[in-house]
């Protein structure tokens, strides 16, 4: 928990302990089903690195029209992380990811077969929406139907398909280019590959059930109940079933729902902590790596072919990174570990930076480079990266916890865009060092930010948190 008063002694019963079962391979099929969103999120967002330069030539895009395809996405995703939040409260998450597959499917294959720019700048945007929509959607969904014992290994799944998902892309580009490198629409084969996760996606929801939390918002309780007995023992299930009934009607006093809820100071509190968290995240400059990772190590010394090359060990150590992360995501606490993520990508940011300033130029230091950006994707992709989507996931009252989620997702993409516009640019004009030395002031903040603010939940169900918080900043 944040510093400040003492934390209240919770009057929760303690729930039944988690016992084997049938109930537990469901709960792992909603897990892999769900998190195809994030696998859909991660290439999408990926492709565009090895698609870019076929599709400039059969389109004939100048830089400007090149930055818009590129960018158009973000946009969508920011806007999509806006609606699909207050769609999903309002209508229900699995419905919500039911839509966005079908939205996932519509926008690749109108980029497939998009006739000029304008066409697939269009649907650029509205696979943006759906981006955005499933980064908002899917983390709560994860969140609602786990018991909070396995919360954060269950969530971060989500963020293990959305790095294996670019990680998959830099690798589907790389082979389809060696085998139909000479094809002027080769780009088009790049893209329609998103077709198939979105079909799985779609088809998968279709068996899966809706969360048991926003159910009983809806006062649907009997509903609730049986989806809970899908995924726990039946006397867990109970259990549970009563402290979402017993939070449910606190709020019904408070009439919790929307943006008026920004009245009240702990709701306030906890918004401003969400966007905090989103915005310290991208300004890692994760992204700026996952975008354009190969133009930079072009500039830190390697040949082009070398660079592409190199550049797949990015994607490599983000899924190694965020498998570590798993491992250990619910044995520690996670104020401690964000403030060791943050403080080891502040680390190598400086020392990127030291070397690319004071390093003499020789065919090793390249390679020095390389293993410390390297080393910060397995650091952020480890800590930072998970537990961001996973407290935004697992901090908000249910009544507002997708609109919330929309809000601090949004934010979490405008200042993705900021990165992805200022990167390339800050580079030319200043160079590696810098840049990377801008990285790591934003880290000292960052540091700051989570000290003082990031609240606890591990170890806490949905509710005993939102109780306890509500108790100390209400």
């Amino acid at each position: 928990m944040s510093h400040g008063a003492p934390v209240p002694i919770p009057t929760h019963i303690p729930l039944p302990p988690l016992t084997p079962g049938p109930h537990n391979k469901r709960l792992g099929l909603i897990a892999v089903i769900a998190t195809f969103g994030g696998l859909l999120f991660g290439y999408d967002t990926g492709v565009i690195n090895g698609a870019l330069e076929p599709m400039k030539e059969d389109l004939n895009l100048t830089v400007a029209k090149e930055g818009f395809v590129v960018s158009i996405l973000i946009f969508g995703a920011a806007l999509g992380a806006i609606i699909g939040g207050r769609l999903a409260d309002k209508h229900g998450r699995r419905h919500n990811i039911l839509m966005l597959a079908l939205v996932f499917m519509v926008g690749t294959m109108g980029c497939v077969l998009a006739p000029n720019w304008q066409v697939l700048g269009f649907f650029r945007f509205v696979l943006g929406l759906a981006v955005g929509g499933a980064s908002a959607t899917v983390p709560i969904y994860l969140a609602e139907v786990s018991p909070y014992e396995q919360r954060g290994s269950l969530v971060t799944r989500n963020e293990v398909m959305i790095v294996a998902g670019q990680f998959a892309a830099f690798i589907i580009n790389a082979i389809i280019f060696h085998v139909w490198g000479e094809h002027a629409v080769i780009w088009r084969y790049m893209l329609v590959i998103a077709v198939l996760p979105a079909i799985a996606l779609f088809i998968g929801m279709l068996r899966m059930p809706e969360s048991p939390r926003w159910l009983a918002s809806q006062n649907r309780q009997t509903e609730a109940l049986d989806v809970l007995k899908q995924v726990r023992s039946p006397e867990r299930a109970v259990a549970e079933m009563e402290e979402v009934n017993a939070l449910a009607e606190e709020e019904k006093e408070e009439h919790l729902g929307g943006w008026s809820d920004l009245a009240v100071p702990w709701i306030r509190r906890l918004l401003i902590i969400g966007i905090g968290l989103g915005i310290c995240q991208q300004f890692t400059g994760i992204n700026s790596i996952m975008y354009y990772g190969t133009q930079l190590l072009t500039k830190a010394g390697f040949s082009a072919e070398g660079a592409i090359i190199a550049n797949t060990l990015n994607g490599l150590f983000s899924v190694l990174g965020i498998t570590v992360g798993i491992l250990i995501m619910n044995k520690v606490d996670r104020r401690v570990m964000l403030l060791a993520g943050f403080a080891l990508t502040t680390l190598f940011h400086l020392l990127v930076g030291l070397s690319a300033m004071f390093m003499p130029e020789s065919d090793i230091k390249p390679y020095f480079i390389l293993f410390f950006v390297v080393a910060f994707v397995f650091f952020m992709q480890g800590t930072i990266g998970p537990l961001v989507w996973l407290l935004l996931a697992e901090m908000f009252p249910l009544k507002i916890r997708s609109f919330a989620m929309g809000v601090c997702v949004f934010m979490l993409w405008i200042a993705n865009a900021s990165v992805a516009f200022g990167f390339p640019p800050l580079v030319a004009a200043v160079g590696i060092a810098p840049t990377f030395f801008i990285f790591a002031g934003l880290g000292v903040l960052a540091l700051i930010f989570i000290a003082t603010m990031a609240p606890e939940t591990r170890g806490k169900t949905l509710e005993e948190f939102e109780d306890e918080f509500r108790a100390r900043y209400g």
